[in-house]
């Protein structure tokens, strides 16, 4: 991201260069104490090759030591990003966790955890993972792994991975805490490949609006949906929302898939298109499994990506309603290259147009301010006003339908869902921003297990459970105690949506995410407009 300049600071790459060469010249002249002196420059280098001649001039000449790799990798990162926003090199040690979530599987244990009073506690087994297999459950402690203790011992997120994850098919004995059980006892557990899921939560409500939520496009993500799809048209689907809200997206090829599913064949998904890259039609290419079903896609300011390009194949193809607020406006393709030491470069080689060539990407460069983007659609109002947002009037499209849309960056819903701040307090953010509200939701899960299972299903405990005044009273006593101070009006002005979250938290961790989102379903403004929207037949 480049950054305004100052009158000085626009001068000060010419400055440097100079002083560069000057102290190159004034180092040749004096010579070392030695009478070696600086190596000059090949005067016939190309540019490309001043970088390396540079650092190695820093490797043999620095008076300090200087880590040489750690160098380069900072020098490429800081080109690259001068590109665009998502130009940037990865290094060997962070490629493997960058591509994680993409592959869609990692090896260890397979547990969702979380570190709670400074113990590592089972939030849940992963599905079909080794620990499901030997009956570790939720509420579980993790005291030890092998040798080493992990509990009272300051432990971090990233002690517990290490000691946790490790190549399928070797082992680590846990020593575990139960409720319920006097003693701690141990179990060997062999490792295994643990899948990484894109699908959190697959719902149905009543009157037979079928509920995906998709947190990310990795390699599994369509044979996930197909599966969850499947589930509910047993259970009768009548229509679908599609949930991509704070979904940033991943690989291409998953949004395709995705996007050809409802889509008749010979349909436009989406092009690129680049200075070195000729266009390139990407079109659905077969009969796809719910072309005709009624769909309405979600979205707000975190879809970016593969997120926007299912939306604006939704939405320029006229196959169904984007609901929500606009989306974040990621349309750059990255071209990803090895290198040989094992690190990677992901550089800009085109970008993404909408079947009726809207590009996707936001404006960025000079005097624009990127990673702040959010910050600024707030102050303008784009969040609480669909007439605050800033559209490009003067490029103006067409979908197949004949609608009119615009450019400008990121797609613009069809129904506008303002962020609601009725209920906002700074009592309510400090409880979620703090963790107090998770930490409490925990605590009320853990002491209450037992009782929160006789509900039986996550939908009971939605239709029938009520946080009530002692409980929220006990949360309020909890976060003073944590720090976080209270007003009456605060309270006042809050309390909904702060029993909300309480229950959705204290779902989650009883049931996971299928409990958290059927939770919050019902108050769900954006959810709640599209599903209506697709009862009423729009």
């Amino acid at each position: 991201m480049t950054k305004p300049r100052n009158s000085f600071s626009a001068y000060f790459p010419v400055l440097l260069a100079f002083a560069l060469v000057a102290g190159l010249f004034i180092g040749r002249n004096m010579g070392s104490s030695s009478g070696g002196g600086l190596q000059v420059f090949n005067r016939e280098a190309s540019p490309s090759d001043k970088v390396g001649q540079v650092i190695d001039l820093i490797d043999r000449q620095y008076v300090d030591t200087v880590e040489k790799n750690e160098l380069v990798d900072e020098v490429l990162q800081h080109m690259l990003q001068r590109l665009d926003p998502h130009s940037y090199y990865i290094s060997a040690a962070e490629l493997s966790a960058a591509q994680e979530p993409l592959e869609g599987s990692f090896d260890g244990i397979g547990v969702e955890f979380a570190i709670q009073h400074d113990t590592v506690v089972v939030i849940s087994p992963v599905e079909g993972g080794p620990s499901e297999a030997l009956g570790i459950r939720a509420g579980d402690r993790i005291i030890k792994a092998d040798s080493v203790v992990l509990a009272g011992v300051e432990v971090t997120n990233d002690q517990v991975m290490k000691n946790l994850r490790g190549p399928s098919g070797s082992e680590v004995t846990v020593l575990l805490l139960r409720n319920g059980r006097a003693k701690p006892f141990e179990v060997l557990i062999k490792r295994g490949k643990i899948p990484i899921h894109s699908v959190a939560a697959t719902l149905m409500t009543d009157d037979g609006t079928g509920y995906i939520k998709l947190v990310r496009f990795a390699k599994n993500t369509h044979e996930e949906f197909l599966a969850a799809a499947e589930e509910l048209t047993k259970q009768g689907m009548k229509r679908l929302v599609l949930d991509l809200r704070g979904n940033g997206g991943g690989f291409l090829n998953s949004a395709i898939l995705l996007a050809d599913e409802f889509l008749p064949d010979g349909n436009t998904i989406v092009y690129t298109q680049g200075r070195n890259s000729p266009r390139r039609d990407i079109t659905a290419t077969r009969d796809g499994s719910y072309e005709k079903l009624p769909l309405a896609v979600l979205i707000d300011e975190g879809s970016a990506s593969a997120s926007e390009i299912i939306a604006g194949a939704i939405q320029d193809n006229d196959r169904g309603a984007i609901v929500g607020r606009r989306s974040f406006g990621k349309g750059l393709v990255q071209e990803h290259v090895d290198l040989p030491d094992h690190s990677a470069v992901r550089l800009t080689t085109a970008r993404y147009y909408t079947p009726s060539g809207r590009s996707i990407q936001k404006p960025y460069g000079k005097g624009i301010d990127y990673e702040d983007d959010f910050t600024a659609r707030y102050e303008h109002g784009e969040l609480l006003s669909a007439d605050s947002i800033h559209l490009d009037s003067t490029r103006a499209f067409t979908t197949l339908g004949g609608r009119t849309v615009y450019g400008g960056g990121g797609v613009m819903p069809d129904l506008f869902v303002s962020a609601d701040t009725s209920e906002t307090s700074a009592f309510l953010s400090e409880l979620f921003f703090s963790g107090t509200l998770n930490q409490f939701a925990f605590d009320v899960a853990d002491r209450d297990r037992n009782k929160l299972l006789a509900y039986g299903s996550s939908k009971a405990f939605d239709a029938r459970y009520n946080v009530s005044s002692p409980l929220f009273d006990e949360l309020v006593d909890f976060a003073k105690k944590q720090g976080v101070a209270s007003t009456a009006s605060d309270i006042v002005r809050s309390r909904k949506t702060i029993g909300t979250r309480l229950k959705a938290s204290i779902a989650r961790n009883v049931w996971g995410n299928v409990g958290y989102y059927g939770s919050l379903l019902e108050s769900d403004r954006i959810f709640q407009e599209a599903d209506s929207m697709l009862r009423s037949g729009q």
